[in-house]
């Protein structure tokens, strides 16, 4: 059988018991009888194109997924009223009534009672205001339940183009995040072009009005995924890596100015990877392609960090990558399964990048489809609830979105779609990375099934939600934003 819906993780300070109502993450836990060694509910569906099998998981330890996300709630949300509508296109989310305090009526004199001058009167009790929601909140509240869902999904522009079966999926499964997925050397007015169509499509019926993240793998060198007019041809990192870190976050400001007037808002990189030297040519997804800033793990992260700076200052969001680090491994994820590293502990100095991005404030870190030996066999990465909510959720203390490497890869071709997505966003993960229309559909139609069904699930996926939503808000693309 296979195993779905390991654990929940990534409590950003509330969520929602199976009314919809936000609960701090230790009132939530209580009521739901969660401990440390508590099982979870799964998912079971079933559908003519993929198939998600799970039973009543028990003995899990979720001190991760629960105490440690909830340890880490910042900023400090305000719990707000959520409506949890069906998983329906059409539904509109039913407000919750307000619960006024019903107030306690001043006691009665008694006839013979003489009064005492110099007893003053207590003042009658006023109710606590009720706090204003933020932009977020009132965002996510305003969802129907698989307007939420969309948001978890970041799907690729096939031939970088948005064609009509792209324009209906997002119409009809809420899409809310585009990626380009092809080397493209039309230049910057045709990709603004294209960017602008996407942007078009954050209707109220689609995305309730929130914009899309439009993504683009801008790391330099071989990996540039847009050139032509209005783009500089960007170095290898590898090049990049022998610069001042000053110079290379005015070089990154540049570059992000490029993206931005192309209409590209999430630029996936920096990567964060370390690969020791002497090994590039043993190692297939980094060091082959000179992928990494450097062999050590001090340069690295200084450039990392410049880099992350620079994005940032042109208004475009980073991506750090492949968390906990593909430095170390032979083979490239992306075209090859069992991609294994049997060196990377979970307090190993190479990690020291991925320290300095979260510092730094990145605000989308991408998990690896490797396993990890000496950290969780059992799971690939992006799978794991120690990776996601062990290491990067409480160890690092990160608070952004938590994203995949695509989904779509040749590393995971062998799990069904369903299974994928349950188990990612099980483990702590945020938002999906995958390319193409057929799993990503079957992919969300096995979140929604779960979120109708398990009440804990559903409230792992509105946090998740809340998590894009944020960042989303810092690029100013909600509505209210």
């Amino acid at each position: 059988m296979d195993r779905v819906g390991r654990g929940f993780s990534g409590c950003s300070g509330v969520l929602s018991n199976a009314s919809g109502v936000a609960l701090p993450c230790a009132s939530w836990a209580a009521r739901h009888n969660v401990s440390i060694n508590t099982g979870v509910d799964a998912v079971v569906t079933r559908t003519r194109s993929w198939q998600v099998r799970a039973a009543r998981l028990v003995g899990l330890p979720l001190m991760t997924v629960i105490v440690a996300g909830c340890a880490l709630a910042a900023p400090p949300i305000v719990a707000p009223v959520l409506s949890t509508p069906s998983p329906s296109a059409t539904s509109s989310p039913t407000p919750t009534p307000t619960i006024s305090p019903t107030p306690t009526p001043p006691p009665t004199a008694t006839p013979s009672a003489t009064p005492d001058p110099a007893t003053p009167t207590p003042a009658p009790l006023t109710p606590a205001p009720t706090p204003e929601l933020s932009c977020t909140e009132r965002t996510l509240a305003s969802m129907t339940e698989a307007q939420r869902i969309g948001q978890l999904f970041m799907i690729g522009l096939m031939d970088d183009q948005l064609d009509a079966a792209e324009r209906t999926a997002i119409a009809e499964f809420h899409f809310g995040s585009v990626a380009y997925t092809r080397r493209t050397a039309r230049g910057a007015v045709a990709d603004r072009v294209v960017a602008d169509a996407v942007q078009a499509q954050a209707t109220l019926a689609a995305t309730r009005g929130v914009r899309f993240l439009v993504a683009a793998n801008q790391e330099g060198g071989l990996i540039q995924a847009l050139s032509g007019p209005g783009f500089e041809a960007m170095p290898s990192a590898l090049s990049q890596g022998t610069l001042a870190p000053a110079v290379l976050k005015a070089n990154a400001a540049r570059w992000g100015s490029e993206l931005r007037a192309a209409g590209i808002n999430l630029d996936f990189a920096p990567v964060a990877d370390v690969v020791p030297s002497g090994t590039d040519a043993q190692n297939a997804p980094i060091g082959q392609l000179q992928r990494e800033y450097g062999h050590d793990p001090a340069t690295v992260s200084s450039h990392v960090a410049a880099f992350i700076a620079g994005m940032r200052q042109a208004g475009v969001a980073t991506s750090v990558k492949h968390y906990p680090g593909l430095g170390r491994v032979a083979g490239n994820t992306d075209f090859t399964s069992a991609v294994s590293d049997t060196v990377t502990t979970r307090d190993d100095p190479y990690l020291a990048p991925f320290t300095t991005a979260v510092r730094a404030g990145v605000p989308f870190v991408m998990v690896s489809l490797a396993t990890y030996v000496k950290i969780d066999p059992q799971h690939l990465a992006a799978f794991s609830p120690t990776v996601i909510a062990g290491m990067l959720r409480h160890d690092l203390g990160y608070r952004g979105v938590v994203i995949s490497d695509s989904l779509g890869a040749t590393a995971v071709a062998s799990i069904p779609p369903g299974t994928r997505a349950i188990d990612f966003i099980a483990a702590g993960g945020d938002m999906i990375i995958i390319n193409q229309l057929t799993p990503a559909i079957a992919m969300a139609k096995a979140v929604a099934f779960g979120a109708a069904q398990s009440a804990l699930f559903r409230a792992r996926v509105d946090n998740a939600v809340l998590n894009v939503l944020r960042v989303k808000e810092a690029q100013g693309l909600l509505p209210c934003g």
